[in-house]
């Protein structure tokens, strides 16, 4: 069959009973170029213009491979230029595009020249005029049907095209060898670990644009579920009613107007990550991504993988090139959580990091400038640390341009009540119970107690106490038993001292009420004798004469 005798009558077969539709002899549908456009938009807006792009390219050389095959199996054509020249024609009669009137193929020197082309005119309807060419599928499917009709591995790439306004699209075939390096970037788009790897860092794009979605979410419905606490002011679930809380929090936010690297120390539960999010959210980085990292939890080899990133083959299992953390978090901020762990070694690579801006993945050695703020953690003390000479001094200074404390719970004790209603509330919203609040002698118990798991711990027992209450408010019996077992401490509030007599009186009869009135034992416990013990109660008008019996502790 002559090449000019190919048409839509000799190619295509459709069936008015089925609606089944064959073209050059394979099963096709019939779809909108604008549902095309809209899904190319789709994928860019999602996925990236590197993922895109791959997507589009690899599905291109798809759909060349199999027209090839088909048209195998049903011309025989002897000259390979009648080959190249079928392809031509069945590719514009799909619509796909129209080459100029007597243009050379894309093997010869000239190139192919393409007077229209349904993806550029779709992504001129999407995008606009683009700033390169952007006839990806095309160029797959005709790289895919030149390397099955010729058996050699081509690869089809544009110079010119109609969509970022040229007059038309010119397409030039080459082996990888002949394109050499100039456009190695390029070919990398047919690969299939390049569409993995783009697919990848989009998907961890989408990923953390959902994480701070859900983020937003649940601080909106933990604030939702606070109204009834009048003194929780600050975003994010802080509290700051004690000095030393509202003293770091306005460091923090006079801090986070400056791209410093600060240093976030505590004991672990404090709430040190919770003053990082505020730094990030205070700062002209509030859009951009808010990445924490354990380093303690991962291993050195592993720990630099993670931050910086890997290329492909740098040890085993290192299939794909992968980006690193402070990649990851371009134009946000990054916490180096339990910083104090990190191994000499690695503490070396950071320190260089963070003095030159830029990173070296694993396995690759160019440098790669990064837009990150970069906040650490920890709740050792480094200053004694760098003393010891386990953890370098230059790095220690280099994070700590500004020092931020975070009190330990202990230390706030006003705050311990209005975090309590705050964690209170939320735990009751997400396991859906309606708890309104905490009994008195549940309230006094939280302060008695010395939180050595500070905010942590306490947001746990919030967590137990709804699990456990009866009724709609916490009882002292749904507080975990170390919080009910606890004595009084006495604090000295502002503007109010008590008498000594006072305190020791009120810790006597928690004392005794917590032995369920055994004097004997309460006396061992505090340490003094019984008769002292029966003395002082006596004087406090708790020991009475009962009718018929001895005296005992009412």
């Amino acid at each position: 069959m002559r090449i000019e005798d190919l048409d839509h009558q000799e190619l295509l077969e459709l069936s008015p009973e089925t609606g089944l539709i064959h073209f050059g002899g394979q099963r096709a549908v019939l779809i909108d170029a604008v549902a095309l456009g809209l899904l190319r938009k789709y994928l860019v807006e999602n996925f990236g213009l590197t993922a895109a792009r791959a997507v589009l390219t690899q599905f291109g050389f798809a759909q060349g491979w199999r027209m090839a095959e088909t048209m195998k199996a049903q011309f025989s054509w002897d000259d390979e230029a009648d080959w190249i020249q079928a392809g031509a024609r069945i590719q514009a009669l799909e619509g796909l595009c129209h080459q100029e009137p007597d243009s050379p193929n894309a093997l010869s020197a000239a190139g192919l020249t393409l007077v229209s082309s349904y993806e550029a005119e779709q992504h001129l309807l999407h995008f606009g005029r683009s700033e390169a060419p952007v006839c990806w599928t095309l160029c797959g499917l005709k790289s895919g049907y030149l390397g099955r009709i010729t058996g050699k591995e081509l690869y089809v790439l544009e110079d010119r095209c109609l969509g970022k306004g040229d007059a038309s699209c010119h397409l030039v075939a080459r082996t990888r060898a002949e394109w050499g390096e100039e456009r190695a970037a390029e070919l990398g788009f047919f690969e299939a670990n390049r569409l993995a790897a783009s697919l990848d860092v989009s998907l961890h794009r989408v990923t953390e644009t959902l994480k701070a979605a859900e983020r937003k979410l649940r601080d909106h419905r933990r604030a939702l579920g606070v109204k009834v606490v009048p003194e929780v002011e600050e975003p994010l679930g802080l509290v700051s009613r004690s000095n030393s809380m509202r003293k770091v929090v306005d460091l923090a936010r006079r801090v986070a107007k400056v791209d410093s690297t600060v240093l976030i120390t505590g004991e672990s539960g404090s709430g040190k990550e919770r003053i990082a999010r505020l730094v990030h959210e205070q700062s002209t980085r509030a859009s951009g991504p808010f990445i924490a990292v354990n380093c303690g939890a991962i291993t050195e080899t592993l720990l630099e993988s993670e931050l910086f990133g890997h290329a492909r083959g740098a040890f085993t299992g290192a299939t794909q090139d992968r980006p690193g953390l402070f990649e990851a978090a371009h134009s946000g901020t990054l916490l180096l959580d339990e910083i104090g762990e990190v191994s000499p070694g690695m503490q070396v690579k950071l320190l260089r990091a963070l003095q030159e801006r830029e990173i070296r993945r694993v396995g690759e050695n160019k440098s790669r400038r990064f837009d990150v703020r970069v906040l650490a953690a920890t709740n050792r003390d480094l200053a004694q640390a760098v003393t010891g000479g386990t953890f370098r001094q230059d790095l220690y200074y280099r994070l700590k341009v500004v020092d931020l404390r975070v009190p330990s719970l202990r230390e706030r004790r006003d705050d311990v009540l209005p975090l309590a209603r705050v964690l209170l509330a939320d735990a009751a919203l997400r396991m859906k119970r309606k708890i309104s609040g905490l009994a008195p002698d549940a309230s006094d118990q939280l302060l008695r107690y010395e939180w050595p798991g500070n905010v942590r711990e306490l947001e746990n027992a919030m967590e137990r106490a709804v699990a456990l209450a009866r009724g709609t408010r916490v009882e002292l019996e749904d507080l975990p038993e170390e919080v009910r077992q606890a004595f009084p401490m006495p604090v000295a509030s502002t503007g109010t001292v008590r008498s000594l007599d006072e305190v020791e009186k009120d810790y006597i009869v928690a004392a005794l009420a917590l032995n369920a009135g055994n004097q004997t034992h309460t006396a061992e416990q505090l340490k003094i004798g019984s008769a002292t013990l029966y003395r002082k109660l006596k004087s406090y008008g708790l020991i009475g004469k009962r009718k018929g019996g001895p005296e005992s502790a009412s």
